[in-house]
């Protein structure tokens, strides 16, 4: 059977080049069934024509799916479905059935229940994203890390691509995580005491696994990261907030504790630095009243505007501290790639649970990130955000200035937001939802307090992702949102 060219189109806006898409247009047809063994293929000219592409383009597509063993070559004749193309396993369709058992019901929802900050999907279309943690494709090394990624898929690499590590890590990575990592956040530690995890919040879930559980009870910042407060509720363990102040959390006001979480270098979301006499005083509670220590230390390579300070980490004498790094802020957020760093026991048991889930990270993504690290690609892609944030940062404090908003918790080590307090009356999330119409993207407060001290009136601003030339207009439609709102 032949096939005529008008059985193929190319959806438009699809991803990929156009001998990509060409070869999974073919490969899906063969897969679905639609283009069964023999069948002869178009010719490259006369598909281009209907496709209204280039001739080479069809014809290097084709040579691709012949080398898969998709298609077959026969001299002049064209080309043809192999007859040894893979092919899916063919079953009877199921009759569609009812929803049958209602699973939120059932685990009484106390996992999709829990409140998280909401991005639109489509955030890029947007003028003024003012959002957090979303990578700027400007000031991002494609080229170094593509040759990263592909020396990676090298032969050289291949067991590090394909084996399996059982529990282990790559010891490149988390040699270079010792040597040019840790070491700047006065941290010394042993391969041992490591552990590479699926980013800070996989981190943060194996800590609370390990650590706590019902019965057991948790200090958290609040406000906090909203992301901690989903991962501890629903285990049973007895949530205890403690509001910060403008050095972050108070020493004096934790009680009770098993387990403290902070974020001591910026405080999120109001980026406050705690000062280290308050790091030592925090030591110094936990060993006299006998709690764990959880240190979320995320952004501290964004510290531009002062000298980052030490760690609590590096502070610690006595093994009390649990530290949880991650590359996806200062990398990109896709990469999901984070650690642990601990005492060798505790990380013993992180390991033994971790290996329940996942095993480790992926082996590529692992060995990609070690080379970055070591051909010191890391370091420039970091001195070029942090050059790229100080300006944007000195953009949003003038245009804030000029507006007369209000800032709750500014930070002054650096960070890539910025906390505001809009005035009495002002819900931030009716607020944001009105914004969008004006293409501006704000982040609402409301979930990063606990409940029971729940506020409408914060919100935050991010620079990490818009355009330096957009920051004053959409300061400019935020300030006049808030003025329309409060002269209601």
């Amino acid at each position: 059977m032949s096939i005529p060219a008008e059985a193929f189109f190319l959806p438009p806006g699809a991803a990929g080049t156009l001998q990509s898409r060409i070869r999974a247009m073919v490969v899906q047809g063969i897969l679905a069934g639609r283009l069964r063994p023999g069948d002869k293929m178009p010719s490259s000219r006369g598909l281009a024509q209907h496709l209204g592409i280039s001739r080479i383009t069809v014809t290097l597509a084709y040579a691709d799916l012949v080398s898969s063993d998709y298609l077959m070559a026969k001299g002049r004749s064209g080309y043809f479905v192999s007859d040894t193309a893979p092919r899916a396993q063919e079953f009877p369709l199921a009759p569609k059935r009812d929803e049958g058992v209602d699973f939120t019901a059932l685990t009484g929802a106390r996992f999709s229940r829990q409140l998280r900050l909401a991005k639109p999907d489509d955030w890029q279309t947007y003028p003024y994203p003012f959002i957090y943690g979303q990578a700027d494709a400007s000031l991002f090394d494609h080229q170094n890390w593509r040759h990263c990624a592909l020396r990676a898929l090298g032969k050289r690499d291949f067991a590090a691509l394909t084996s399996d590590y059982y529990e282990r890590d790559d010891p490149i990575l988390i040699e270079q995580i010792l040597r040019t990592i840790l070491p700047r956040r006065g941290i010394a530690a042993r391969a041992e005491e490591v552990l590479l995890t699926m980013g800070a919040q996989n981190a943060l879930w194996i800590a609370a696994q390990v650590l706590l559980g019902p019965g057991r009870r948790a200090v958290v910042e609040n406000p906090g990261y909203p992301g901690l407060r989903a991962i501890l509720e629903p285990s049973g363990t007895e949530v205890l907030p403690v509001d910060v102040d403008e050095d972050g959390l108070p020493p004096e006001r934790v009680q009770g504790a098993d387990v403290v979480f902070t974020t001591a270098s910026h405080q999120c979301p109001t980026n406050a630095t705690m000062p280290v006499a308050r790091r030592v005083a925090l030591l110094e509670a936990a060993s006299r009243e006998g709690f764990v220590i959880v240190e979320d230390d995320y952004e501290f390579e964004m510290s531009f505007l002062k000298p980052v300070a030490p760690a609590l980490k590096s502070l610690d004498r006595e093994g009390r501290v649990i530290y949880a790094g991650s590359f996806s802020k200062s990398i990109f957020p896709g990469l999901r790639l984070g650690y642990l760093v601990a005492s060798p026991s505790f990380i013993a048991e992180a390991r033994a649970l971790r290996a329940m889930m996942l095993r480790h990270p992926p082996g590529h993504i692992q060995r990609t990130v070690a080379y970055f690290l070591a051909d010191g690609h890391y370091d420039a892609l970091i001195n070029r955000m942090r050059t790229a944030f100080r300006r944007r940062r000195q953009a949003m404090e003038e245009a804030i200035a000029e507006q007369g908003l209000t800032v709750a918790g500014q930070g002054g080590f650096g960070g890539s937001s910025i906390w505001m307090r809009a005035p009495d009356g002002v819900d931030t999330e009716v607020m944001a939802q009105r914004l969008r119409a004006d293409g501006v993207l704000i982040e609402p407060g409301r979930a990063f307090f606990h409940p029971s001290r729940s506020s409408n009136r914060f919100y935050r601003l991010a620079y990490s992702s818009i355009p330096p030339d957009r920051i004053h207009k959409g300061i400019g439609l935020i300030a006049n949102a808030i003025g329309k709102t409060v002269s209601v």
